[in-house]
């Protein structure tokens, strides 16, 4: 089971509809209020309620946690280590597809929170790739007002049409899950990179090397008798 720890249930069926017979059976978590806090006080302020509720999906059998809120995502990652569980987040494949684009990244996101952590989630895949990259923030004014009012439609259309402003990047990414439908739009040239896709085949190839390990170990057990 591959367990999915979101802040809104709107984009819910984003991932229900990627979700395919390859796909692991999925679980959404959601919790609203993590997200509120950690605009609020920072993500450092949820570890503990993210911790808790990593460790408790692994007690109900999980076998990955992909978290799909790009504020949370790192202190979700950092919370894997003690849980017994594989715990990914959604836009990492994301931003190395965006280091392996070009040197000139645009980070779009509809809250602010989500900007320094998707910048830095770039600069530090940059790092491992070996890479050079300048970064630059693009909040969509307004953008995130219509998400909350339940405006699936204006919400993508304002993200597109933001997008669609940047001509001196080699690539844009979008920060925000909830950004994903915007992509189809965009009519700009510059490549345009949402996280549902590739983080969910990230998660699932996760969930398929634990079942491979899980399957191995009886068979070492009977080569060991």
């Amino acid at each position: 089971m591959l367990v999915l720890l979101r802040t809104s249930p709107v984009h819910v069926p984003v991932f229900d509809v990627l979700r395919d017979e390859d796909h692991p059976r999925l679980r959404h978590l959601v919790d609203e209020e993590l997200l509120r806090r950690a605009r609020r006080d920072g993500p450092g302020a949820v570890a503990g309620e993210v911790r808790a509720a990593v460790e408790g999906a692994a007690a109900e059998g999980a076998r990955a946690v992909l978290c799909t809120c790009s504020t949370i995502g790192g202190v979700a990652e950092a919370a894997g280590g003690g849980a017994g569980v594989a715990v990914l987040r959604v836009d990492r494949p994301m931003a190395a597809a965006a280091v392996a684009a070009g040197a000139r990244v645009v980070v779009a996101a509809a809250v602010e929170s989500t900007l320094g952590p998707t910048a830095a989630l770039v600069e530090e895949e940059a790092r491992h790739a070996g890479r050079t990259v300048s970064i630059r923030r693009l909040l969509v004014p307004g953008a995130w007002a219509l998400f909350e009012a339940g405006d699936a439609e204006g919400y993508a259309r304002a993200v597109a049409d933001a997008v669609d402003s940047v001509t001196d990047a080699d690539v844009i990414v979008l920060a925000q899950a909830s950004m994903a439908p915007a992509q189809g739009l965009v009519t700009a040239s510059v490549p345009v990179l949402s996280s549902p896709r590739p983080g969910l085949a990230a998660a699932a190839r996760a969930v398929g090397a634990v079942r491979t390990e899980q399957a191995a170990e009886p068979a070492r057990g009977r080569g060991a008798g």
